[in-house]
């Protein structure tokens, strides 16, 4: 494998801006690196190598005429399959959307596109990101680099294990409920849920629109800030985005955490954790400690009851959202029916998969007349006391640290029998979403098999800045010792 492929975003941007190597040479490389590997790892759904050279030469001209590039010119990069592209298929991973070829490029493509980026392909997901193990995709498997016997995490699974592969020097995934966290966490990679409403969710295909947004995976912590600069501002297509300046998010980078009040929730680190994942983010509290942080024990007793309330109100809006893939105006249509009922349950029911009708059905139900109060109105009571928990801890804390799964990746087909196992795994991430608040996942050990383990660093809403430098403080202390 081409060692450039190893870089980091800021080295790649550095050594384009200085000459080094073209941005023809590096794509060049990313699609070698992926026909090498992809093979085994599956991360891609589609490739463009056409397109992304010719982007590539296109910004090579820019450059040898002196145009002032974006810091991502010329850097190739994967993006989930449930971001829009125009004129390139958007799946969802999907049999439904299997053909489906957007007219229009979501937002965050159209900063990217400003930002002279080179896009390699569309990357693998469960589902209409329903899952978090990348093993709900109707289309194909993907492995985790780290263990190909293992899942990559999902529901961006495809865009964790490309940027581990070294398949892609960046990626975009959404995340409704830890699905950047979670893969980031299982593939030993950076990744950043932001705010809810700072980055655009125009030309997302939505799953639970209160709840998803879309952030960069990324090798290093300083890459994800360069990635999140690009993508993140005000769009007026999407109602709940926000009219508002963001700072630099690399701005903060390289300060020390010295003073910092570091929260670790009690109900993080209870029952059904795993003792190696639990280990590894003590171990980053003790980092923290020897910079200076101080580590503080708190309580959010509502924890416990947010993974019902999340699957409760994201099924409710999937039912909604879903409801438009009716086989009439675009995606799959069943080729016999008899009348206009049973073309939509033909389609609908040839055209999903299992876990898609399992929480359609739930969030139907959930909305249901005689059910509503009983369950949806009691669900976004208990979002209501999670984000009172969250904002009483920021009153004393200005992070809290908390693991990002309650275990490391596990077997392909281990917990795909059995779906309420696999909901539990998401027990620590979907606090986040129903918050409203940023992420980050970021490395902090490995277990005794080698597996990475990632731990989650929680802030206030808009505190990106402050993750970002207290997660490169981490990831810092951790080289040293290394």
């Amino acid at each position: 494998m081409n060692e450039l492929v190893k870089r980091s975003v800021s080295e790649h941007s550095a050594a384009l801006q200085s000459g080094v190597y073209s941005a023809k040479e590096l794509t060049k490389a990313y699609l070698d690196a992926i026909d090498e590997t992809d093979g085994t790892i599956g991360a891609y759904i589609s490739l463009y190598p056409e397109e992304a050279l010719a982007a590539a030469a296109a910004v090579d001209e820019k450059r040898a005429k002196g145009e002032s590039l974006s810091p991502l010119a010329g850097i190739p990069a994967g993006i989930k399959d449930n971001i829009c592209t125009r004129g390139m298929r958007t799946t969802c991973a999907s049999k439904m959307l299997e053909n489906y070829v957007p007219p229009y490029d979501a937002d965050v493509i159209e900063r990217l596109k400003q930002s002279d980026y080179i896009l390699l392909g569309k990357l693998n997901m469960d589902e209409f990101a329903m899952g978090s193990s990348c093993e709900n995709s109707a289309l194909k498997l993907t492995r985790n680099p780290a263990d190909t016997s293992r899942v990559p995490g999902g529901s961006s699974g495809g865009s964790a294990a490309a940027v581990a592969a070294y398949e892609a020097a960046y990626t975009l995934g959404s995340d409704t409920g830890g699905s950047i966290r979670q893969p980031a966490s299982f593939c030993g990679v950076v990744g950043m849920k932001p705010t809810y409403g700072s980055v655009s969710r125009y030309g997302l295909v939505a799953f639970a629109s209160s709840l998803d947004q879309i952030g960069p995976l990324t090798r290093t912590v300083q890459d994800n800030a360069l990635v999140l600069n690009a993508i993140c501002g005000h769009d007026k297509r999407d109602a709940t985005s926000l009219a508002r300046q963001h700072a630099d998010f690399t701005a903060r980078i390289g300060q020390e955490v010295k003073g910092l009040r570091i929260g670790m929730p009690k109900e993080f680190f209870g029952d059904g954790i795993s003792a190696e994942v639990k280990t590894a983010v003590e171990n980053a509290a003790k980092l923290y400690e020897k910079m200076g942080a101080a580590i503080e024990e708190v309580s959010m007793p509502s924890i416990p009851h947010a993974l019902s309330a999340y699957y409760i109100i994201s099924s409710a809006e999937a039912s909604s959202n879903l409801a438009r893939f009716d086989g009439i105006r675009y995606g799959y249509r069943a080729k016999e029916f008899d009348g206009i009922t049973d073309l939509y349950l033909k389609s609908r029911s040839e055209g999903f998969g299992a876990e898609v009708k399992r929480r359609i059905m739930l969030g139907t139900f959930a909305l249901s007349s005689g059910y509503y109060d009983a369950y949806y109105k009691k669900a976004q009571q208990v979002r209501s006391l999670v984000t009172a928990d969250f904002n009483r801890v920021f009153e004393t804390c200005d992070v809290i640290l908390s693991p990002v799964a309650p275990t490391p990746a596990y077997k392909l087909g281990e917990k795909s029998a059995d779906p309420l196992e696999m909901y539990m795994g998401d027990a620590y991430s979907v606090p986040v979403n129903i918050a409203g608040v940023p992420a980050l996942s970021l490395p902090c050990g490995k277990t005794e098999a080698g597996l990475p383990v990632g731990c989650q660093l929680i802030g206030k809403v808009f505190s990106e800045p402050l993750l970002y430098q207290v997660g490169a403080a981490l990831e810092s202390a951790r080289k040293e010792r290394m």
